[in-house]
């Protein structure tokens, strides 16, 4: 794996984080983030239909869309993609983990209108990535999104074990948490390669 790969994994994870940076799919983020199976388990949801929607999108767009030139099809071709990605998912997770499939609820077909996910392929798009840059970047990105849902969880945790004032019960210090890891994760701005 070259330099370039590493620096758009990197950032897709940490720099740009889609969560925490981008303000991209933050309705899951803090729906399912209340248990730790969860949010790993939809992390690694995220991973899979995130990497293959970025593989998938980008040779779409370079054989289908630019040859045929209706690039202005590319926000439903790539909700289509991303759509069947995600029942793909389901079907396995409800006959492999039930568990999880429940524990996940209405998050899981979420996915599908997460807008990190289609973000990130018309990111890809839009930056002019090839094939393998834009597999790199949905992973990156899809990374990012689990570091973050999966540090909310381990937080929320935390935080329901401790005395919370009664006004910031809740929605309230799960926001200021969010806020504070946003901020944190701001200083992986001045990574440089």
């Amino acid at each position: 794996m070259n330099q370039s790969l590493i620096l758009i994994i990197v950032t897709g994870a940490l720099i740009n984080n889609v969560v925490l940076n981008q303000f991209l799919g933050i309705c899951s983020f803090l729906g399912v983030s209340k248990q730790m199976k969860a949010s790993a388990s939809l992390g690694g949801a995220v991973i899979f239909v995130m990497t293959i929607a970025s593989a998938v999108a980008s040779l779409m767009y370079d054989y289908i869309l630019k040859p045929l030139n209706i690039e202005y099809m590319r926000t439903i071709l790539f909700i289509l993609v991303i759509a069947a990605l995600v029942q793909i998912v389901e079907m396995f997770l409800k006959k492999k983990s039930p568990a999880v499939y429940q524990a996940l609820g209405i998050y899981l077909p979420l996915i599908t209108t997460n807008c990190a996910v289609l973000g990130v392929a018309l990111n890809n798009v839009q930056d002019g990535y090839n094939f393998i840059q834009c597999v790199a970047s949905g992973f990156g990105t899809a990374v990012g999104y689990t570091i973050a849902i999966v540090l909310l969880a381990s937080i929320r945790s935390r935080i329901n074990e401790k005395d919370i004032p009664a006004p910031l019960r809740g929605a309230p210090i799960v926001m200021i948490a969010a806020a504070l890891m946003s901020i944190a994760f701001m200083g992986f701005g001045g990574l440089s390669f």
